[in-house]
């Protein structure tokens, strides 16, 4: 049985995440190893929470936009939930990962959970006329 931190638990209400990503998050601490690691496939998580194939995509990226889930290049069926909400082997194990996700979030090294900024169409901003 793994530990997790309420550190990232008790913020987790802040990243205004949908059912849904909630759910397929739920599904990916049910399976992972210790320190995070998630090593299943889309459709596997989502037979775990009976969504659809795009409803598992959608909440996928919004996981990853909000850097609660970490996406490694090159690795097929291969995740990371983000250290502040990943499960730990043991105390010590926890407070290792969290101080030193702390010190790589503070040298710009790793992204700390956020809500991602809105993105703007440019139609919508106004333009300057010259006269």
């Amino acid at each position: 049985m793994l530990i997790q931190a309420t550190l990232g638990f008790a913020q987790l209400h802040r990243l205004e995440l949908p059912k849904a990503a909630y759910d397929l998050l739920s599904a990916m601490m049910e399976v992972q190893r210790p320190r995070g690691e998630v090593n299943a496939s889309q459709a596997e998580l989502r037979a775990r929470v009976g969504l659809s194939k795009n409803r598992t995509s959608i909440a996928m990226n919004q996981l990853v936009e909000r850097h609660v889930v970490l996406r490694p290049e090159g690795r097929y069926r291969s995740y990371f939930i983000h250290p502040y909400f990943a499960g730990y082997a043991g105390v010590e194990e926890m407070e290792e990962a969290l101080r030193d996700a702390t010190a790589a979030i503070q040298a710009g090294d790793l992204a700390a959970p956020a809500v991602p900024v809105p993105q703007r169409h440019l139609s919508a901003v106004p333009t300057r006329r010259s006269a």
